[in-house]
């Protein structure tokens, strides 16, 4: 399955380069002229997964039209010679990175990997998961309906994906909603489309996923987070296999597989008159469970090396090995937050690492483990010092305020590249620092370049 990359902005020869080394990547390349352009071709139905864009074009005007119609999309902007400063002004109007011309094909090719991670094979080691791919691989050539359950950050969506990508429809799009990020006055429109005039704001026919879809997969993240007055309009468009658009007046037909994911028990859901019960069954043709991290721990290390070489190549930093102390540290955490967890840490641990090797020391774990398990080279019976590492004995703002100041001495001032290790907004950070200074504490000054940002 290629990842969709629309490209905005003039022609020319080292974009024509990019162009052609994302194309050798495996990425189903589009271009338009302009921002009003990108609009309008996504509004009708024609998605992307990555969007490069000139520096030339209003990267703030189209970070804020992207946001305003909710199409949520990274963007990397990119541009010929240009100056840091307007590397940092791409990223401070919302772009997610900045690509030189002229280009690498190894950074291009990075940045469609980010992109297109979820539709990779699975990383796994486990027989807990070789048995859940096992029945997904049985049920990838139907077009029945799949539900698909687990915890938050499970991987849910790779599951989807690997479905979509062992069908039939494999070559058709894959698209995806998450039902709970939308808000239930907007999520009517998301699903099925509106016309023009249909309500205050519709300035333009909009296609709705169902129809973005088309010959594809539509995943429906979250379900059971759907309003159930939209449930009954969903149950009808599963069963009819046809949908209204807001605004509309007659009906369109759709042909897509639908697969839905829950992390809540949904039969108590059901029980609960949160979740219809004739919706439920409808969804519910054929069902995968998905583990918990803790529950196959036999993953935790190749998901570990995987992430530590995709976060390595993202950040244009050599491939790091393991050491064994930072492979039994992660063996001994619970992982409450699961494979996202893992993935945040190891993206941190990357950031952190010094020379080609995680250490122990470059695993920074919110939280304890569940199990009590004995960290790496402990000793039971030592007593504990208190400081930042354990925090035992101190206040846990102590802990938070000493953690954060190290990382930003770390990454010499830069507040974007500490907020990343940290695995918080750039925002939060920014209110963070300015408490700690309101109270007299040293803060380390922001650093030059991408570092100002901050």
């Amino acid at each position: 399955m290629a990842t969709r990359l629309l490209v905005i902005g003039p022609d020319g020869r080292q974009v024509a380069i990019a162009v052609d080394m994302a194309a050798a990547a495996g990425a189903a390349v589009r271009r338009v002229s302009d921002v009003a352009a990108a609009l309008a071709s996504l509004r009708a139905g024609r998605g992307a997964d990555l969007v490069f864009v000139d520096l030339a074009a209003d990267v703030r005007a189209l970070i804020q039209g992207l946001r305003a119609e909710r199409f949520i999309l990274p963007v990397v902007a990119y541009g010929i010679d240009a100056a840091p400063a307007d590397a940092v002004a791409a990223i401070r109007a919302g772009a997610r990175d900045f690509l030189p011309l002229p280009p690498e094909a190894e950074l291009i090719a990075a940045l469609l990997a980010a992109a297109s991670a979820p539709t990779r094979e699975l990383v796994s080691a486990s027989p807990e998961m070789a048995r859940v791919l096992e029945l997904a691989r049985q049920f990838a050539p139907a077009d029945a309906s799949v539900l698909i359950t687990g915890e938050s950050g499970t991987g849910k969506e790779m599951i989807a994906r690997f479905l979509h990508a062992h069908s039939r429809r494999a070559e058709a799009p894959f698209v995806s909603l998450n039902c709970a990020a939308i808000p239930e006055n907007l999520l009517e429109s998301e699903l099925f489309g509106h016309e023009k005039g249909a309500f205050t704001g519709a300035v333009a026919r909009r296609i709705g996923k169902f129809e973005e879809a088309s010959g594809g997969t539509l995943l429906l993240d979250e379900v059971t987070e759907m309003d159930p007055r939209l449930q009954a309009k969903l149950l009808r468009a599963v069963q009819e296999r046809e949908i209204d658009r807001v605004g509309g007046s007659k009906p369109v037909k759709i042909d897509i597989r639908l697969i839905a994911t829950s992390n809540r028990e949904m039969e108590a859901a059901v029980a609960e008159g949160r979740f219809r019960e004739d919706l439920y069954f409808r969804l519910n043709v054929l069902t995968l469970q998905l583990p918990a991290l803790r529950e196959r721990p036999a993953d935790i290390e190749p998901l570990a090396r995987h992430f530590a070489e995709k976060h390595a190549l993202a950040n244009a930093k050599p491939v790091p090995r393991l050491e064994p102390a930072a492979v039994e540290r992660l063996r001994a955490h619970a992982w409450r937050g699961n494979v996202r967890e893992l993935e945040n840490c190891l993206h941190r641990a990357v950031l952190l690492a010094q020379g080609d090797t995680i250490t122990a020391g470059d695993i920074v774990l919110h939280g304890s483990t569940e199990s009590g398990a004995r960290q790496p080279g402990s000793d039971a019976t030592a007593p504990v010092e208190a400081g930042v590492e354990t925090g035992v004995g101190r206040s846990l703002a102590a802990v938070e305020r000493d953690l954060i100041i190290d990382t930003l001495r770390h990454t010499m001032g830069n507040r974007t590249h500490a907020a990343t290790i940290l695995g918080i907004s750039i925002r939060t950070l920014r209110n963070k620092l300015k408490q700690y200074g309101d109270d007299g504490v040293t803060v380390p000054a922001s650093g030059a370049a991408l570092g100002a940002q901050g």
